[in-house]
């Protein structure tokens, strides 16, 4: 009981850190989404006043010309009531319904593609380092060689080859314009087919760190003592593999795929972009380009709260696994 108490009060100031930054950083940079707001109204044909600049501040959540301890206690205030603000890029859109709308789309893409990426990963890489020299251990660097090729090179090649040349599957977009969202199988089929691509280049790009992960940690694991004493027992070969060696190399990776987890809500910018995903990548991106304080923070909350509440269950999970960590927690 005492190691999650600690646990949870260590994350809790975490996260009371997380979101000062999250409040702190947007402002640092050049602009104010109000003056800029009241350049698109005046763009248009608007008429701006010193009670529409006001208006617009109190819309967005504060006016940035008050002094920042009062800006972070209205941030504060309108967090705990749920009010993320409304977003410029999508006004008059509310951040929450901006990314409630994109968040599924980025969840289920990344998602389904780190938990496939991470599990064939990890099958692989027990089994080249459970061999080493076999074929599959040499063609561990090829994969690896994918890891360091950037995600858009990576996407317009795949858009290429499987999409322009042979045509095999859409090039853009998330689903067929023609069907309207919902949960049927038409939809359902249509976003499964627009999302394979996405998918492809996500795994692609990261199974080789898996691989190499696992595999590392497969060969230090075989020498230890107590495989030594399963191999002189006479144990069998799955046996050893499955309950001694592969049990105690997996647990880095448990690790690396809850952290992942957490990053599933921030999504892949450049492959979004690349394939006009409808994703959360997207929003942020348009977020930092048209300087959306309220946006970018609701994003940036949304990424936080997942990536500690991933560590979180990582570091329970832990202790549950390896009972040896709660003793030096």
């Amino acid at each position: 009981m005492n190691f999650i108490l600690r646990k949870l009060g260590f994350y809790a100031v975490a996260c009371w850190a997380a979101i000062t930054l999250n409040f702190a950083i947007p402002r640092m940079l050049p602009g104010d989404p109000v003056d800029i707001l009241l350049a698109k109204l005046s763009q248009r044909g608007g008429t701006v006043t010193a009670e529409t600049r006001k208006a617009y501040a109190a819309l967005l959540g504060g006016d940035t010309d008050d002094p920042l301890l009062t800006q972070y206690w209205t941030y504060l205030t309108n967090l705990l009531k749920g009010d993320l603000g409304v977003s410029i890029s999508y006004f008059p859109a509310k951040v929450t319904d901006v990314i409630s709308a994109s968040m599924p789309w980025t969840v289920v893409l990344v998602g389904i593609a780190t938990l496939i990426a991470a599990v064939i990963g990890v099958l692989l890489g027990a089994v080249a380092g459970w061999r080493p020299g076999s074929w599959l251990d040499s063609l561990v660097p090829a994969t690896t060689l994918l890891a360091a090729v950037p995600y858009f090179w990576l996407s317009l090649v795949l858009v290429y080859v499987l999409s322009r040349m042979m045509g095999l599957f859409p090039s853009q977009g998330g689903y067929d314009v023609v069907l309207t969202p919902g949960w049927n199988a038409d939809f359902i089929s249509s976003a499964a087919y627009y999302g394979f691509l996405p998918a492809l280049t996500i795994v692609l790009a990261s199974l080789g760190g898996w691989i190499l992960g696992m595999r590392n940690m497969m060969g230090s694991t075989l020498s230890e003592d107590y495989i030594l004493t399963a191999r002189a027992k006479g144990l069998p070969s799955r046996w050893i593999l499955r309950n001694y060696a592969a049990r105690n190399a997996v647990l880095p990776s448990v690790a690396g795929f809850a952290i992942s987890l957490g990053f599933v809500v921030s999504g892949s910018v450049v492959t979004e972009q690349v394939f006009s995903y409808p994703g959360i990548g997207s929003r942020l991106l348009g977020a930092v380009t048209n300087n959306d304080y309220a946006l970018m923070q609701g994003v940036f909350l949304y990424i936080t709260l997942a990536v500690l509440g991933a560590n979180l269950v990582v570091d329970l999970l832990y202790g549950l696994i390896d009972p040896r960590t709660r003793a030096r927690a």
